[in-house]
């Protein structure tokens, strides 16, 4: 393995913590998104990144400045990855979107460059002929929060080289995660498939008006002593992650249930502008949530 320059692309919440990461750790990145005024805010959701390193991390100022400092940024995905070792795919989770990239991306990235996806719930296998090298094509997942929630889960496809898959698990290693081989493609992989039923258990209960928000936190913080309860963890996630996800379990399974959970997410989330925390307000206001006093798990 023999990776020096790592193109992310998708400057979302994820793809920023990945790019940040990857450059703490001393690769060069280019950061690829659709529009300089994205990049604009790809950057500023960088800069706040330093302090989540020099607090929980104690990172010094000068060692969060310098990983900034090895981060590039393009609106031209043909200049993001003309020197690329590998390019990671953090965009949107909606299989036309990545199928439609992975066809551009094939025909501009150097022979070299490998392929990673960071797909939550998609397999690889469904985007492998669009890249042109499905021999160099994988997954590679990591979870929100990834400086300290440090995973980092290596999945193959059947077509996948052996040895492409041992150097993504390195690659994994070298810029501080804990990497977790998959054998065989699994929707979700270990974390999603554990995480997304969860996580539609408690907006069901929300949307079924059985609790509020609030309670249903509540109650699972108390009684598994876990630090966040669900919906501050799709706050953390990003509710348009958790939208692109049940849209496609929704086409997938013709659950009325699924459909109707999307448009609430929809109508009342997303429309208003209510993204989670990269926009300060989703299921909870930030920076400020009602979950993090003191008094919240108090009657």
């Amino acid at each position: 393995m023999n990776y020096k320059n790592i193109t992310v692309a998708g400057s979302g919440v994820l793809g920023s913590q990945i790019a940040f990461q990857t450059a703490y750790k001393g690769f060069h990145v280019n950061v690829y998104d659709i529009s300089e005024q994205v990049l604009g805010q790809a950057k500023e959701r960088l800069t706040k990144l330093k302090d989540n390193y020099k607090e929980d991390l104690r990172a010094t100022q000068q060692t969060v400045d310098e990983a900034f400092g090895r981060i590039s940024f393009y609106a031209d995905l043909a200049q993001a990855v003309a020197n690329a070792d590998l390019v990671i795919e953090a965009i949107p989770e909606v299989a036309r979107i990545k199928t439609d990239f992975y066809t551009q991306l094939g025909k501009v990235a150097p022979e070299k460059t490998i392929f990673v996806t960071n797909s939550s719930t998609l397999l690889p296998s469904q985007f492998a002929e669009a890249t042109g090298r499905p021999d160099k094509f994988l997954a590679l997942h990591f979870a929100a929060g990834l400086w300290k929630n440090n995973t980092a889960e290596v999945m193959k496809h059947p077509g996948t080289d052996q040895k492409v898959f041992q150097d993504v698990i390195e690659f994994a290693k070298n810029i501080g995660m804990v990497a977790l081989p998959l054998y065989k493609e699994q929707p979700g992989y270990i974390l999603n498939s554990l995480l997304v039923p969860f996580l539609e258990a408690a907006q069901l209960l929300l949307m079924n008006q059985v609790a509020d928000i609030e309670t249903i936190d509540k109650t699972w913080m108390i009684a598994t002593g876990a630090p966040e309860g669900p919906f501050a963890i799709l706050d953390a996630i990003g509710i348009n992650s958790a939208f692109n996800i049940l849209v496609a379990k929704a086409n997938a399974t013709r659950n009325p249930e699924f459909a109707n959970l999307a448009n609430l997410l929809q109508t009342e989330y997303l429309e208003k502008g209510k993204l989670g925390r990269a926009t300060g307000r989703g299921f909870y206001t930030y920076p400020n949530p009602s979950f993090a006093s003191p008094n919240f798990l108090r009657n």
